[in-house]
């Protein structure tokens, strides 16, 4: 008897964690899966590139401006079930947004980023109260199939779209489906825990706005939130525009999702163990910098290399950034504040990046002055970094 309780108590915790890895796999694919059909959805409907960055652009306002709902439906609801929730609307937003019309496209857009809020901010929790003995290494594992999700998106869409056919809109929808399956597996988790540990009670957000560090942290945060999102909108189509083929433009940006799991697996460790992180912080704008050098002056020579640079550049950067959380906060209800006010404000900054790179490449005509403006912001990145970085 004893034996077959350890057994099932086992196959218990298998399913529980490979649910919570599915579950995490679809927090990046529906703002992912866009940049390689922007084109071909600009083109259907009619976008100007402006408008066309704005889909992603509403989805990164909805993770910054809708984060603070999660804390209050997980006191509902509770953990489990705010998270099976937000996979449900993940997958109702995913299916709206491909439907005919202008209005579908940018409503499901917002249902979708709506959804991936509300996730961000729950899943931490999940790793706290289902694995409080393993938080590192399953927040390790949730932040690597988080990059995985939006490596795979990014990687298999345009051949997911030509073998399925009738254009872009069956490829956008298939996003739904892994959403459904880890909404199926986490089912039984939703059922057996009801509203309890939601909340924190109440955080010391007064405190935290008069530190100066709260406001390096959040900057850096922000920024390198910025300068991840115009790229994964805008580079399939820089890298399309500079005579590379549709599916490699798509592979390109898959690789360089995919190169970001060896920083994120390897930075924090490491970075955490230091006294100060200003040098890992410096080194992640380097190799960032690298990318977008590349990318701007020789898109079409070694874009692999430009890619992969960008990959370790910009993994290192979201794992210091959630790192410097948790270090420049003295304890974990200022770490949870903290995070809150970070990635809310953070978002939002980033969220005009999308649309204010289309607009300057409408304005100019070319890729030179948004590349150069996103060199820019990299540089103000590592300004805020090192000051956030420092002991």
């Amino acid at each position: 008897m004893k034996i077959a309780d350890e057994s099932a108590s086992g196959l218990r915790r298998a399913l529980l964690i490979g649910a919570f890895v599915i579950a995490a796999l679809n927090l990046r694919p529906a703002l992912a899966g866009v940049s390689p059909l922007l084109g071909d959805i600009m083109a259907d409907l009619g976008l100007s590139a402006a408008a066309g960055g704005a889909i992603t652009t509403v989805m990164v306002v909805c993770l910054g401006v809708l984060a603070p709902v999660a804390p209050v439906l997980a006191r509902r609801w509770g953990l489990d079930r705010t998270l099976l929730a937000g996979l449900l609307i993940l997958a109702a937003g995913v299916i709206v947004r491909s439907l005919d019309g202008v209005l579908f496209l940018y409503g499901g857009a917002a249902l979708a980023g709506t959804a991936i809020a509300i996730m961000n901010v729950v899943m931490p929790g999940i790793v706290k109260q289902h694995f409080p003995d393993r938080v590192g290494v399953l927040t390790g594992v949730y932040v690597s199939a988080l990059v995985m999700g939006a490596a795979t998106a990014s990687g298999l869409t345009v051949p997911l779209q030509d073998a399925l056919g009738y254009g872009w809109r069956p490829a956008a929808a298939a996003v739904a489906i892994p959403a459904l399956v880890a909404a199926v597996l986490w089912l039984p988790q939703a059922a057996r825990h009801g509203p309890a540990g939601g909340g924190n009670g109440r955080k010391p957000y007064g405190e935290l706005l008069r530190r100066p560090m709260t406001w390096y942290v959040t900057a850096f945060m922000g920024l390198q939130s910025l300068t991840f999102y115009v790229l994964l909108a805008w580079l399939p189509t820089i890298f399309k525009d500079a005579g590379v083929a549709p599916d490699q433009a798509g592979y390109l940006l898959g690789l360089t999702n995919l190169v970001q799991v060896a920083a994120t697996l390897t930075v924090p460790g490491h970075a955490g163990r230091s006294r100060t992180q200003v040098p890992h912080v410096v080194l992640a704008a380097v190799l960032t910098l690298a990318g977008y050098l590349g990318v701007l002056l020789a898109p079409a020579t070694l874009p692999w290399l430009w890619m992969v640079a960008l990959g370790l550049g910009q993994g290192a950067s979201i794992a210091l950034a959630l790192l410097l959380i948790a270090l420049r906060a003295p304890d974990p209800a200022a770490v949870t504040s903290l995070s809150a006010l970070a990635q809310s404000c953070g978002y939002v900054v980033a969220a005009a990046g999308p649309f204010l790179f289309g607009a300057l490449r409408e304005a100019s005509g070319g890729w030179t002055l948004p590349l150069a403006c996103g060199i820019g912001a990299v540089l103000l990145q590592l300004a805020a970094g090192v000051r956030a970085a420092r002991p």
